[in-house]
């Protein structure tokens, strides 16, 4: 069969079973994206109807509308969904075992908490990319749906919360009298927290904010917000991009200064987090008390268990007039925009998973495997962990066991010190066949090395990125270099020592420029 016979692989789009879902996995602007990389798009009817988005656009878009999720299932190669599969209630059966033998499935998975979804899909022997689990590295940021989920709900958050407030939020002087500004504190300065300052800020509210992570300072600082310290050494920064669990010290220091904060301000929107475990405790019902009257408190982790005791998931509590909001729905709320983002997340996952005209995960790439959960019959979440070097320093302060022999194979030869040697032969006939200056210069080449691998690896990633700050710590370190070779004389090194620092401060302006320009994303 050549490659004109092929049939396309079909991607299908089923209609979310919860009531609460609006959003859709692909819009009829992705689903031209998809027939570009040459997959046919099946679309439940109805799929978009919560969305905005009708049946016609779809068929325009060039998508086959099917009516029953039956037969949806039954033709197809990949599965696109928001929400995690459930029950289908009007079929009695799981929509899972829907699904063919080796289907491709893409969507939120959640696997910390749906083990048993997780047994079901490799039962199936369903390949499943999360794209919660995608991971949080700059590569990957294409693809990052819960980072782009996550900006729309901190951004919603201030409207909810403007919503409910009875009281301006911007100052204002009138003949009446004068408002002061509402004062509005934001927990967790991730990504939904920067979109929450962000928002409150264009609003005309003064904004503070709150994390464990000293390194996200100066981008709150920098979007006009003040930023909350604790005089408490320790660093709450955890892998992927994600906020630890603290010591008890630490948290009780953190509770007397929201207990504090409780009192002085009007908004409380809070976002804290730890992956796979439920919402750490940070707003008691004292502190919810001691709340002025009309005061709010927006709970975006409301969905694992919320960060406000008297938290409801999903509903509104009022307090002695303290509005609480625990809606689980606020991405949702914006499904037009919600809808587009997270399908253009899960198109740009495709384009890396889509190679030669199959869905093949490439277990040595760090995204796909990253994101892979179930994978030929096997659960394959939580994917293996990097060796770093704070792992390589404990393995060699453990004492090694005492080796075990072993008759049924033949004794290894040990490693043959001839590269040694060779080695030290070469070094003991460049040093005599060297000019008297070689040797100092060889001593300060590799002393050099270990120091600047030192610097540049230990500085930390206070912008956007770990490597922005590594690339200008890199070129900062080439224009001291540089600087050392500028003379008055005209000759080779003068050359090579200016074009050095030329090209390094055009690297350090171009870093800062960017990581400008991702921290206009989050203002007004």
């Amino acid at each position: 069969m050549n490659e004109q016979d092929k049939k396309p692989l079909v991607i299908a789009v089923p209609r979310e079973l919860d009531d609460l879902e609006r959003r859709v996995a692909v819009t009829p602007r992705t689903a031209v994206r998809l027939r570009q990389l040459g997959f046919s798009v099946h679309v439940q009817r109805g799929a978009g109807t919560r969305a905005e988005f009708d049946d016609t656009q779809y068929a325009e878009a060039g998508a086959t509308l099917v009516d029953g999720l039956e037969e949806l299932y039954a033709g197809a190669d990949a599965v696109l969904k928001v929400g995690e599969p459930a029950m289908v209630p009007a079929l009695g059966r799981h929509e899972v075992d829907l699904m063919r033998e080796g289907t491709t499935l893409i969507g939120f998975v959640w696997p910390a908490q749906n083990k048993d979804l997780l047994a079901r899909l490799a039962a199936r022997k369903v390949t499943t990319f999360a794209m919660d689990a995608v991971p949080r590295i700059s590569r990957a940021q294409k693809m990052d749906a819960l980072s782009a989920m996550a900006n729309l709900a901190g951004y919603r958050a201030v409207v909810a919360a403007a919503e409910a407030y009875p009281r301006l939020l911007s100052g204002q002087v009138t003949a009446a009298g004068t408002v002061a500004p509402a004062k509005v504190l934001v927990i967790g300065a991730g990504v939904a927290g920067l979109a929450a300052i962000g928002a409150a800020r264009g609003l005309g509210a003064i904004v503070r904010a709150f994390d464990t992570r000293p390194a996200v300072k100066e981008q709150v600082e920098s979007m006009g917000a003040e930023f909350l310290t604790l005089d408490f050494k320790e660093d709450g920064a955890g892998a992927g991009g994600y906020a630890k669990e603290m010591s008890q010290e630490f948290l009780n220091a953190e509770l007397a200064l929201f207990a504090k904060q409780a009192m002085e301000v009007d908004i409380i929107i809070t976002t804290a987090l730890i992956p796979g475990r439920p919402a750490p405790k940070l707003i008691t019902a004292g502190m919810v008390e001691s709340m002025r009257e009309g005061s709010v408190i927006v709970d975006l982790a409301a969905q694992q268990g919320g960060n406000c005791a008297l938290t409801v998931p999903g509903d509104k509590v009022v307090h002695r007039t303290v509005r609480i909001l625990g809606y689980t729905d606020l991405t949702s709320r914006m499904a037009i925009q919600a809808s587009w983002l997270y399908s253009s997340t899960m198109v740009n996952l495709l384009e890396e998973v889509a190679k030669g005209g199959s869905l093949q995960p490439n277990l040595e790439d760090e995204v796909q495997r990253g994101a892979l959960v179930t994978h030929a019959g096997e659960v394959t979440w939580p994917p293996p962990r990097k060796p770093t070097a704070q792992d390589a320093n404990v393995t060699r302060d453990k004492p090694l066991p005492p080796k075990q022999p072993d008759h049924g194979k033949k004794a290894e030869k040990p490693a043959s010190p001839l590269w040694a040697v060779a080695a030290l032969v070469v070094a003991l006939v460049v040093g005599l066949a060297a000019p008297p200056s070689f040797l100092g210069h060889f001593t300060v080449f590799v002393l050099s090395c270990f120091v600047g691998y030192q610097v540049v690896w230990n500085v930390s990633p206070s912008l956007h990125t770990p490597l922005m700050s590594v690339t200008n710590a890199i070129s900062g370190i080439i224009i001291l270099g540089g600087m050392l070779q500028l003379t008055n004389e005209f000759n080779a090194t003068t050359v090579l020592g200016a074009v050095a620092v030329g090209l390094a401060m055009i690297n350090i302006a171009g870093g800062f420029l960017v990581t400008r320009r991702m921290l206009a994303m989050f203002q007004r």
